[in-house]
């Protein structure tokens, strides 16, 4: 498990989770949360932190279709790790606790979509891993929504989350929540 207190940077990954055609298109303020992550995604590699790619495979979306791809902006490189997932856990059945612990890592940062399934149950994941994390402000989102239905509105989910992981208190890990602009990549060793 990693350690919980740390004198030293945390090793921190980047993780990218399902942003991919088919849900960029119904996402809520899609291309200023694509515009946010490929600009941490640029800063990340720039310091030499690794950054995670996670495909959903599931609800639907079938590998290798275009709906799955990776929206242009935020394709991974060859060098970026890419992991394919079937529920709203990037943990679960994936290998990504393996490819962190085996890479040093002991923070993550969350991105992606959608706040309230795949960011929240993946953040929580990593801390019950072990993991410090940062939860990236304005780096999630959710589908846009009717309204008066019985969702909360995409912004308002998107405040909400972020509230409550401001406020989470997990024993031995930091949880940060910090808009992209302040979320710090110091070089990886």
């Amino acid at each position: 498990m990693p350690p919980t207190h740390r004198s030293v940077p945390p090793a921190s990954a980047l993780l990218v989770i399902d942003m991919q055609v088919a849900t960029v298109a119904i996402a809520h303020r899609a291309a200023e949360t694509v515009e946010v992550i490929a600009g941490l995604r640029e800063r990340a590699r720039a310091s030499g932190v690794p950054v995670v790619t996670i495909q959903d495979h599931g609800g639907g979306l079938r590998a290798g279709t275009a709906p799955w791809q990776v929206v242009p902006e935020l394709a991974p490189t060859p060098y970026e790790s890419v992991l394919r997932k079937d529920s709203p856990d990037s943990f679960l059945g994936t290998g990504l606790d393996r490819l962190l612990r085996d890479s040093g890592i002991t923070e993550v940062v969350v991105t992606g979509f959608a706040t309230e399934i795949c960011v929240d149950t993946t953040a929580r994941q990593a801390l019950s891993h072990g993991y410090d994390l940062v939860l990236v402000a304005d780096g999630h989102t959710t589908s846009v929504r009717p309204a008066g239905g019985a969702y909360a509105t995409p912004a308002r989910s998107v405040a909400h989350h972020n509230e409550i992981f401001r406020n989470l208190a997990f024993p031995g890990r930091a949880v940060r929540v910090l808009p992209a602009s302040e979320v710090p990549f110091p070089p990886q060793g």
